[in-house]
């Protein structure tokens, strides 16, 4: 309904996406480009999100392709920062409002899955100069690809920002959280950077500071 009314109207849009489109990609293709096809199962436990992603990017395509519609791809790579629900289930409003209840961090599986994370304005950045500046029918990863760090370096970064250490317990994923996480999620930004000139600028230690502090009162407040 969006392409058509983009259509009609000769709009530009810009389709959120996913790095979950990627899947659990292969070492080698880590950090992940665009062009990589990905290592998703449509029958898989999260192929309802994963492969409704990729329809969504092959339906933005098709309707550039067919009918001159202005379309343009975005794929976050876990985005944070003030705003975020303490009920997200990501793993940062995660350990914030456990931070903020005084209880231990819980750390799913054993701790050694990777992510990049990409602090909200720098994503809003990137965003905004894809929808004005890029390429009709082409898809952009926006996310900050350094550094790639294991969730419990993670909790070693959030007790250097704050300077504080916290209890860490290793426990086993909920039964309602979906199986085949990906073990590796790290964008490689080069076409975002040449074709429309995004950088990252804010450091992750500066960005954990600034989250934190937003969500010690907001998280709190919230109860």
């Amino acid at each position: 309904n969006l392409l058509e009314l983009a259509r009609d109207h000769g709009a530009r849009i810009l389709y959120f996406s996913s790095s979950e489109i990627y899947g659990d990609p292969d070492p080698n293709h880590v950090p992940t480009a665009e062009s990589y096809r990905g290592n998703v199962s449509c029958l898989g436990p999260r192929a309802c999100y994963d492969e409704s992603k990729r329809l969504g990017e092959t339906l933005c395509r098709v309707y550039h392709e067919q009918f001159g519609v202005r379309s343009r791809m975005v794929r976050p790579f876990n985005v944070y920062g003030p705003g975020m629900r303490r009920t997200d289930y990501r793993v940062l409003p995660n350990f914030a409002a456990h931070i903020t209840d005084g209880l231990p961090l819980n750390v799913y599986g054993d701790g050694s899955q990777t992510r990049t994370y990409c602090y909200v304005s720098d994503a809003i950045t990137g965003f905004l100069k894809v929808l004005v500046n890029g390429a009709p029918g082409e898809p952009y990863n926006i996310g900050n690809p350094k550094p790639e760090i294991s969730v419990l370096q993670l909790v070693e970064e959030i007790e250097s920002a704050l300077n504080r250490k916290f209890e860490k317990h290793i426990v086993d994923y909920p039964d309602t959280y979906p199986a085949d996480e990906p073990q590796r999620r790290c964008p490689d930004i080069t076409k975002a950077h040449l074709q429309l000139g995004y950088e990252p600028q804010v450091a992750l230690r500066d960005g954990l500071k600034l989250f934190f502090a937003w969500a010690e009162d907001a998280y709190r407040d919230a109860d």
